[in-house]
């Protein structure tokens, strides 16, 4: 699995959504799925995390969004960075288990 990771400070989540879910640089048309994080303590400080099958695919939609121009419009971001899964781990409680404290 291959990611673009990309963070966003948006100024107003709610204006930027809309023309994420438009997808207008095609970024996505080989993704198989994404997810959009907000800070907890800044919501307008978004993190877009893009699944892709390969690094291969990865690259593509990241050339696709520097290309696009689409982040031009924000001065706090960071570039999408292609990455590479290292490990996951999905931790869920089996029936009867205590529950799980850091």
């Amino acid at each position: 699995m291959a990611f673009i990771v990309t963070r966003i400070g948006v100024g107003d989540y709610e204006a930027w959504k809309p023309m994420f879910d438009k997808d207008a640089p095609g970024a996505r048309q080989a993704a198989i799925g994404h997810r959009v994080l907000r800070g907890a303590d800044d919501r307008n400080e978004v993190y877009v995390v893009v699944e892709y099958a390969s690094a291969d695919d990865a690259r593509v939609g990241r050339d696709r969004v520097i290309a696009s121009g689409v982040l031009d419009r924000f001065e706090d971001k960071d570039l999408p960075r292609v990455v590479e899964e290292a490990e996951a781990v999905v931790y869920r409680p089996t029936p009867g288990d205590a529950p799980r404290t850091t």
